[in-house]
């Protein structure tokens, strides 16, 4: 039952993010040509440089600056405001084939490094199958687990470790 609400939920943002068209004001739809990602802690990092984009309206590319999914604490389960954002990488995913994304799954320091290397792995996956689930294929998404191995913040504390539970998008040239 989960699994059916969650995608209903995934196509109903599938379809109003394909339904949604900015205007300019001589009534075109305005386009980007790129999409830089950000800096950010909030949205993560990417090695991969900017990302190509054509003919995407404001608010979807604005979601594909989001690079890093949060999640609760021993948990794989993606949090229902990551749907939209998911769903604009895997649209852009399926429109343009030659794009390539790794699902780097990371976790806090608690817990043993094997149980924190499959936690990532099951997060990373988790991400794989929504993306799948928006049009992406197979053959364009990796997953690595790196556990506990890179933090995006040092310290032990509820920040530190809400900060480290995470799976970051990374796209390839």
């Amino acid at each position: 039952m989960k699994n059916v609400l969650w995608i209903v939920l995934a196509a109903a943002v599938f379809s109003v993010t394909a339904c949604t068209k900015s205007s300019t004001k001589d009534g075109a739809s305005s386009t980007a040509s790129t999409v830089a990602p950000s800096s950010s802690n909030t949205t993560g990092s990417s090695s991969g440089g900017n990302i190509a984009v054509s003919e995407l309206d404001a608010q979807t590319a604005a979601r594909l600056k989001e690079l890093v999914v949060y999640f609760d604490y021993d948990q794989a389960d993606i949090k229902p405001e990551y749907n939209a954002m998911l769903a604009a990488h895997g649209q852009f995913l399926a429109k343009n084939a030659a794009a390539t994304l790794r699902l780097e799954g990371n976790t806090d320091e608690r817990g043993s490094r094997e149980y924190n290397i499959g936690l990532g792995e099951r997060r990373a996956q988790s991400v794989r199958r929504a993306l799948m689930l928006q049009g992406a294929s197979a053959n364009q998404l990796t997953t690595v687990s790196y556990g506990e191995e890179r933090p995006a913040s040092t310290g032990s504390n509820e920040e530190a470790w809400r900060l480290n539970r995470r799976v970051e998008l990374v796209y390839s040239r």
